[in-house]
């Protein structure tokens, strides 16, 4: 989608014009534009972190949150509990809730890409208690995701050997974490997009890998096509028995669906610290349908056709407790048609994958937890940024609450990561709502302003209606997603907790801020739509690309623009 630029004035809405026109666009001497310093630094009041990430750390970053284990290996729960035709249906179907999601926050964090936008917008557009609520629950579930990613870790490890305690796997992972986000956010972009590149390069692997088995090109020379899906069936049944246990299966596969497909969220996570945020924010977002078809869709499907859902070894995998590579879908498919030395690159893969994940969430929350203190619903102390813009003080509190990792050195570790599933299940389908509302707030005011919405850096299709949809979706599926907790024989203390916390948690810290604070829903036609934008507007107008440092940086600045 074409990016324009923008310039408002006071007295009018925004309207874009051409570049050349645009006020500050002089160059100096040599050739260079006076801001270039300012193009480091990003715009809102009291922000002191860095445009440092480029383009192609942008959109690596959004596919570096996507793709965790639960793509490569707790998808199989999923098939064993509803069966290939449900595991693509639910995925599919879910897809289109998250695209109708990325079109809302697209359009209003290319219009004001800030640092922790959705959170910051949360409160200007709608209510600042409203704000206060959401920013939290994101700031939980971000964080709650690192200690997930962390004992995935040590359970992908431990498929090799157990020789390595698990608490020195922890231990090794967070002081990584730690290094890489204190450092600088460009070696946080760096190594994420690098990470981010192998996970590409394995869903796209795998992809190909089942198109080549499933067509006989195997040790067996076994030509299986969709066999699996006729033989033992496309829909499992899951508790019960017939119709209804069928359809049980297909809503474990939605509820896998809803904790695993995300990308919106980490894209405009990343709009604060972003080189030309305008230019670059509408490619990235744009970029999250392709992501979304190709891993989430093609790799459900994969799934289906390469193994059976009553296959013994993976249901062994996961009734053991160890959620590990071994029940991986793909090394089980490697097992059954004998294939050496593929299952251990597998497994190096996901290892990189979680790793990586972890280090998009250790940034997520961090960031989160910095535009919560900006906006003044947090501890002031929490602005401080090093001289690198690193928010230092977020970075440690983050990494102090992943030391939940520690649980699973004396409870199982599968234990522990349904735990951290159920939580943050119900958190990342109360942040989509929110988004969902935020949009339909936002979209009113410039309604009620007589701003045209073909006047915004992006405008999202069907809107508000794609708003509604997925505001519907998600209300009800955050309530749905612990709902085996209440089946007969099922129940379990932790794992309602884990799943219904966060659901009494927002409204009461929602009417705590409000009856503190006395805040009260914003008009329309007084939401401010100006603020920051100006400092956008010149940052976007005085920006000046820094040519790339040699052939190599070239290629991968066009081929990621």
């Amino acid at each position: 989608m074409a990016t324009p630029d923008i310039d408002k004035s006071a007295a009018s809405p925004p309207v874009y014009r051409g570049k050349n026109d645009a006020p500050g666009s002089e160059k100096n001497a040599l050739g260079r534009q006076d801001s270039q310093v300012e193009s480091l630094t990003t715009v809102g009041e009291g922000d002191g972190t860095h445009r440092k990430l480029k383009a192609r750390h942008i959109q690596l970053i959004g596919i570096g949150g996507t793709i965790g284990t639960a793509l490569y290996v707790q998808i199989g729960r999923s098939l064993l509990q509803g069966g290939p035709a449900s595991l693509f249906i639910a995925f599919s179907l879910w897809c289109t809730v998250i695209l109708a999601v990325t079109m809302s926050l697209a359009e209003m964090v290319t219009y004001l890409p800030i640092s922790s936008p959705f959170i910051r917008f949360a409160g200007r557009y709608v209510d600042e208690a409203f704000g206060f609520a959401a920013g939290w629950n994101f700031f939980v579930f971000e964080a709650a995701l690192v200690p997930f990613e962390i004992t995935a870790c040590n359970v992908i490890i431990h498929f090799w050997s157990d020789f390595v305690p698990a608490g020195a796997i922890i231990a090794i992972v967070l002081v990584l974490y730690g290094l890489i986000n204190v450092l600088a956010v460009k070696w946080y972009g760096e190594s994420e997009f690098w990470a981010a590149l192998g996970k590409v390069l394995l869903i796209v692997g795998l992809i190909l890998f089942t198109f080549v088995v499933m067509l006989g090109g195997n040790p067996l020379g076994d030509r299986f096509g969709f066999r699996y899906w006729y033989e033992p069936g496309s829909f499992a049944e899951f508790y019960t028995t017939g119709t209804l246990g069928r359809f049980q299966g297909f809503m474990q596969c939605l509820i896998q669906a809803s904790f695993t497909i995300a990308g919106p969220d980490y894209v405009a996570m990343a709009a604060g610290e972003a080189e030309n945020p305008r230019a670059v924010m509408p490619r990235a977002f744009n970029a999250v349908f392709y992501r979304l078809t190709t891993f989430f869709m093609l790799g459900s499907l994969c799934v289906g056709i390469l193994v059976p859902y009553n296959d013994l070894e993976m249901t062994q995998a996961f009734n053991e407790s160890k959620p590990g590579a071994a029940a991986s879908p793909y090394v089980v498919a490697m097992n059954r048609l004998g294939i050496p030395v593929l299952p251990h690159i597998v497994n190096a893969m996901v290892l990189t994958a979680a790793f990586s994940a972890g280090n998009s969430y250790v940034y997520c929350a961090s960031r989160s937890l910095y535009g919560l203190a900006l906006e003044g619903k947090a501890p002031r102390f929490l602005t401080k940024c090093t001289k690198k813009g690193v928010p230092i003080y977020c970075v440690f509190l983050v990494l102090l609450i992943s030391l939940l990792a520690f649980l699973q050195v004396s409870e199982n570790a599968a234990v522990v990561l349904s735990w951290f599933v159920s939580l943050v299940t119900a958190s990342q389908l109360i942040n989509f709502s929110s988004m969902c509302v935020t949009y339909i707030c936002f979209h009113r005011a410039l309604k009620a302003q007589g701003i045209s919405r073909d006047t915004l850096p992006y405008k999202g299709f069907f809107q508000p209606y794609a708003a509604y949809y997925a505001l519907s979706a998600t209300f009800v599926m955050t309530f749905v997603g612990g709902y085996t907790v209440f089946l007969p024989g099922r129940w379990n203390v932790p794992t309602f907790l884990f799943s219904y916390t966060m659901i009494g948690v927002c409204p009461a810290l929602f009417i705590g801020w409000k009856l503190i604070h006395k805040t009260s829903f914003h008009k329309p036609q007084d939401v401010d739509l100006y603020k920051d934008v100006a400092a956008v507007e010149d940052y976007h107008n005085k920006y000046v690309p820094a040519p790339p440092r040699n052939a190599f940086s070239k290629w991968f600045n066009w081929l990621f623009s």
